[in-house]
């Protein structure tokens, strides 16, 4: 059967190691991490993909693939579950001209190049698969279209002091970008990249072709492709995001974001109607609260049941928490089991991890989270 013509295709970067997450990434591919008490880091920009009426999404996984590819399935939770387009997992393959793993951002889609032209797309959506925001990417498209845009660049304002972290736009009165800068240490404006890219798909192709016959290229978006753009004065626009958005790239980093959904002023807001984050839900029964156990400011999801104190957390499916123990200021991932008098303060349980009973980890350093996976 013939593909149905799509004028955007969206393809998500979800190959990404995230050696910053530490024990998280081990043995886990970073959009794949459990973040939000129900949620994958990826459900975000798929529900986003959803959400915006996108649907045909490429996702291009590469390292420790198999529990994500497991998890997106067929689609099913995005309503991606499409006989033209939906989604697609696209990994790294041997083919007549041989294999080999994606060498980088830019890299990945052009070995993707064929995807892409079977649906004889006009623009092309890049994403990345371990941001937290929620984003209306036809909103992104029509101010591409208004603008006459070869490319247009998400940005969202970040304080001056993190501007080292990132790609920053610096541009005029009409949102012309007129440099790019990659993470640099004195920073001109602090636009930020947001790794949300909108490419008239002719330009881009003929940019991926030209960027992979350099043998001195990083194949990289922030580092070749878009500069390279700019220097050569194509048309390219900023698009300034004012929502929340979180590069959740350490472990820091999800801790705080896990946290920002605990606060009154909580601008992600999971709880609007009008913009639903899927995901595939859990076949497990009510949480239950027993006489003995107390729960103030967090979430609690299916199959938890809580015998003593919980605090100011996160608690994902299937938690157990027993008499007299205590968790404060937490992430508990699924399947964790806290034992009587046990106490967790400031810290991330990954999976199936069993805390004895009257072991604590208690940890003051308001720098850093520990990460418990024994």
């Amino acid at each position: 059967m013939r593909n149905q013509n799509k004028e955007i295709v969206a393809m998500l970067l979800a190959g990404g190691q995230g050696s910053r997450l530490k024990k998280l990434t081990t043995r886990l591919a970073k959009p794949a991490v459990p973040f939000g008490g129900k949620y994958r880091i990826i459900d975000f920009t798929l529900s986003n993909c959803s959400n915006s009426d996108i649907d045909t999404v490429g996702v291009l996984t590469q390292y420790q693939p198999q529990e994500l590819n497991s998890h997106i399935g067929i689609g099913s939770p995005w309503d991606l579950d499409r006989k033209d387009g939906g989604v697609t997992i696209l990994q790294p393959y041997v083919g007549p001209k041989g294999g080999r793993w994606y060498k980088g951002t830019a890299n990945a889609i052009y070995e993707n190049m064929d995807f892409i032209d079977k649906y004889k797309a006009k623009y092309v959506l890049i994403l990345s698969g371990d941001h937290i925001y929620k984003m209306d990417y036809s909103l992104l498209l029509e101010y591409h279209k208004e603008k006459s845009a070869k490319a247009t660049i998400a940005v969202i304002e970040v304080p001056f002091e993190e501007t080292n972290r990132f790609g920053i736009m610096n541009i005029n009165e009409n949102k012309r970008v007129y440099e790019f800068e990659e993470k640099p240490k004195n920073a001109k404006s602090n636009l930020a990249s947001m790794g949300v890219y909108i490419f008239n798909w002719d330009v881009l192709k003929q940019y991926l072709i030209e960027d992979e016959k350099d043998k001195t290229s990083e194949n990289d978006f922030g580092k070749n492709i878009i500069p390279k753009m700019v220097d050569r004065g194509l048309d390219i626009y900023a698009y300034l995001f004012d929502g929340y958005w979180k590069d959740v790239g350490t472990v820091e980093s999800l801790w705080e974001a896990n946290m920002d959904l605990l606060k009154k002023d909580n601008r992600l807001n999971l709880y609007d109607h009008n913009w639903k984050i899927y995901s595939e839900a859990p076949n497990s029964p009510p949480h239950y609260i027993s006489d003995t156990g107390s729960v103030k400011s967090s979430l609690l999801n299916e199959g938890c049941i809580v015998n003593g104190e919980v605090k100011n957390s996160v608690l994902f499916p299937g938690v157990y928490v027993g008499k007299n123990a205590k968790i404060i200021d937490s992430v508990v991932m699924p399947n964790v089991r806290i034992e009587d008098y046990a106490v967790v303060k400031r810290a991330i349980v990954m999976s199936e991890v069993v805390v004895k009973e009257g072991y604590k980890i208690i940890n003051e350093n308001l720098n850093e989270i520990v990460v418990v996976n024994e």
